[in-house]
């Protein structure tokens, strides 16, 4: 089975979709907390910030940057994994709720829409950089930066696996 053919897990909903379950939530009582990100190179330092990201609330939404954005973003090289494989395993993760993936360079669109009563980003970002902020606290909502995980990026991961494997052998035209 390729990556195109990956099975739609109920819980990877569109922006509607994802809007009538944040509401469903919102209405019985429930903190909705959102982050985003390519999730391109899933490691460790994801998993650790997924899991504090879900303590400050009752619902985890991850919204994640589609093939285009993420290209658009990280070069021609990128995406690593397909956003549906990137979706299925945030999935797997009893952290996250929801996934929703956006076309565009960034979530403010969909960071409108969902309304999350606390936004999140990993350490590597300061409040006034994160997209969205402006927009959250506007509507009474908490903005939070977790502490970065030393030693995990995918950039850092990248590197390893490269100088693993030495320099590329030439190619045979």
């Amino acid at each position: 089975m390729s990556a195109l053919e990956l099975p739609r897990p109920e819980r990877l909903l569109d922006r509607d979709e994802l809007v009538r379950v944040c509401d469903e939530h919102r209405a019985n009582g429930e903190r909705i907390v959102f982050t985003n990100g390519c999730f391109d190179l899933f490691h460790v330092g994801h998993a650790l910030y997924l899991e504090a990201a879900r303590a400050l609330g009752d619902r985890l939404v991850v919204g994640i940057n589609s093939d285009r954005s993420t290209r658009e973003l990280k070069g021609l090289h990128r995406p690593l994994m397909q956003e549906r494989a990137r979706a299925l395993l945030l999935l797997a993760l009893r952290s996250v709720d929801y996934v929703s993936v956006f076309d565009e360079l960034d979530p403010e669109l969909l960071i409108r829409a969902v309304r999350p009563h606390v936004l999140c980003k990993g350490g590597d970002y300061r409040p006034e950089e994160i997209v969205g902020r402006e927009f959250v606290e506007s509507q009474g909502g908490t903005v939070s930066v977790i502490p970065y995980v030393p030693g995990f990026s995918s950039t850092e991961l990248l590197v390893r696996i490269q100088r693993a494997l030495g320099p590329a052998p030439p190619r045979i035209a």
